[in-house]
């Protein structure tokens, strides 16, 4: 059609981080444009805050959101938002305004413009139902600004960053493939980043490169399908080949203790130094307060905070070591639809300090990346662990770890889930048949993985969720019955082939190490 817009054809992407060498002077320069920045995005999300509600008041509002879904309600919607002139492109036009009245020697119009996006996005989303209602950021809780392209604004040249009249020479690595690969790739646009790091403010730059990542050669992505199963502290692999039942970040559960006693440590600090601010039942008084900051108390916030930081840089590479293992195994993973938010209900604290939900969000990048993906299905329609593959159905409480049933199966509930999950279809169906047909092979690579889990590492006891291993009828342990179960397999792929017993030559099997 004449005069149509075409829309950009979207590319895949991702993100390559370097390190920046900024002077004292420089880094001054940067923390008063992250102010800035901060206060063109405080001024958009109330601008945007306005607008909605003036369209949410609109009695046209009121009458789209009782109609049934479809084009009208659509269209509905569409003339709402028009009238109060709540879109992204009017809030930036707004943000350009405050830019150029205010900080056109602080910011550029591309910064204001994606700030402005920034908080609409933010706001937008809220309405919709998919968050909660957007805040205003505080003093220094802004701390990234990026461009719209790389052609003008924030930008990207060879080996240093240009923006406003700064120079910042990137810290660049010459045998780092990582960095090497991304600076071969295009960029699509440059986003700036200040942390704290040991007291001190550290700036980065991200480059948003078009194309995918760079994949070192030890990490080899495997065929198939695997089956999760991720629960508040554990998670469960099972694919073709292998199997693995291990606690989940259990490293950073356990650094986790310091930062809870600094935590109230913190507490009691506040409470010394602002005994009026609280009720004689210890909760804090309601109404405006004045917070008083000793010195001691700074300091013990301060070491807090790089504490959580280090936590979270430490969750951030067990989440990929994990991600790595798991597509080791197969690209394609089969999960439940969990709803993080009901984990973080019932299990805060784990769920707080593990972070599930983001390990999964990981995990399918990842697998995007590698021509795979994340396929999740809900549990009302499949019920894995109430479902043995023989087709019986069984409700547990969860503090039954370990499925039994009476057609002979005992396994670890998460490990037997997780293999159930491989062998749901498109339909989010559980097919029963071909769980049995893979049952044979799948069973020794599930008792080694459990027996595995439950041996005890660094004089540490197992974990009680795993559930305790039960002994064969005869008396001998779980890896007798693994070679017992290989030899059975031996012996079937002859009788299958038409080969006498006497003719085949069966090797007695030794116990695997585990």
């Amino acid at each position: 059609m004449a005069g149509a817009v075409k829309k950009k054809e979207r590319t895949p992407s991702f993100i390559c981080e370097i390190p920046l060498r900024v002077t004292p002077a420089e880094a001054r320069v940067q923390n008063a444009r992250l102010e800035a920045a901060r206060q063109v995005y405080n001024a958009c999300l109330g601008e945007t805050l306005r607008r909605a509600r003036l369209m949410r008041e609109r009695r046209l509002y009121q009458k789209a959101r009782r109609m049934a879904k479809g084009e009208e309600r659509a269209a509905t919607f569409k003339a709402v938002r028009k009238s109060v002139e709540f879109s992204d492109a009017a809030i930036q036009r707004y943000a350009v305004r405050i830019r150029q009245q205010a900080f056109r020697d602080r910011l550029d119009v591309h910064t204001a413009q994606k700030l402005a996006s920034r908080a609409f996005a933010a706001v937008n989303e809220w309405l919709l139902g998919k968050r909660g209602r957007p805040r205003f950021k505080g003093r220094r809780q802004l701390d990234t600004v990026e461009g719209k392209s790389n052609h003008a604004g924030i930008r990207w040249r060879e080996d240093h960053v240009e923006w406003f009249g700064l120079h910042l020479p990137a810290i660049i690595d010459a045998t780092d493939l990582v960095i090497a690969h991304g600076l071969g790739c295009r960029i699509k646009y440059v986003r700036l980043v200040r942390r704290k790091v040991r007291g001190r403010d550290r700036f980065y730059v991200q480059l948003v490169c078009e194309g995918v990542p760079f994949r070192k050669p030890q990490h080899k992505i495997g065929d198939g399908d695997v089956g999760l199963d991720i629960g508040p502290s554990t998670i469960a692999v099972v694919g073709a080949d292998a199997a693995l039942l291990a606690p989940f970040c259990a490293e950073v559960a356990r650094a986790h203790r310091v930062i809870r006693r600094l935590q109230r440590k913190l507490d009691r600090q506040r409470r010394a130094n602002n005994p009026e601010n609280y009720l004689p039942d210890g909760r804090v008084k309601p109404g405006p307060k004045r917070w008083v900051k000793s010195t001691h108390q700074r300091q013990t916030q301060a070491d807090a905070a790089e504490l959580l930081r280090r936590e979270s840089a430490h969750r951030k590479t067990l989440h990929g070591q994990l991600a790595n293992r798991v597509l080791s195994m197969g690209r394609v993973m089969k999960t439940e639809k969990l709803s993080y938010r009901s984990f973080q209900r019932q299990y805060g604290r784990s769920v707080g300090v593990r972070a599930p939900g983001m390990f999964v969000s990981m995990l399918r990048r990842k697998a995007e990346s590698a021509s795979g993906g994340v396929i999740e299905f809900p549990t009302r329609t499949t019920k894995l662990s109430q479902t043995c593959h023989c087709g019986r159905t069984e409700e547990k409480p969860l503090s039954q770890r370990t499925h039994h049933c009476t057609c002979g199966v005992a396994m670890q509930r998460d490990l037997y889930s997780a293999f159930l999950a491989r062998c749901v279809g498109e339909d989010n169906l559980l097919h029963v048949d071909l769980a049995r047909e893979r049952w044979s092979g799948a069973e020794p690579l599930l008792r080694a993985a459990w027996s595995s889990a439950t041996q005890p590492t660094n004089g540490r006891g197992r974990p009680s969720s795993f559930g305790a291993m039960p002994r064969s009828q005869s008396g001998s342990s779980a890896t007798e019955g693994i070679a017992k179960t290989e030899a059975r397999d031996v012996v079937a792929h002859a009788q299958a082939c038409g080969e006498s017993l006497g003719e085949v030559a069966v090797v007695p099997l030794r116990t695997p190490r585990l």
